[in-house]
């Protein structure tokens, strides 16, 4: 599986504010049941990320 960044929002956001998780509760009502959000500790930030299937390998 490959994980794709589809939106960044810095940690420092007002408090009460969730920008990352109100950005990915509309991508899952608009009918992408995999957003969701997590923490990028190295730059601080939360990303809204979708984890995409990829076909197997054959050798």
């Amino acid at each position: 599986m490959d994980t794709k960044v589809l939106e960044r929002f810095p940690a420092g956001s007002p408090r009460g504010s969730w920008p990352a998780e109100e950005y990915a509760a509309r991508l899952r009502a608009a009918g992408e049941p995999c957003a969701t959000v997590v923490m990028d500790l190295k730059s601080d930030a939360f990303l809204v990320v979708v984890r995409e299937r990829t076909e197997p390998r054959t050798a």
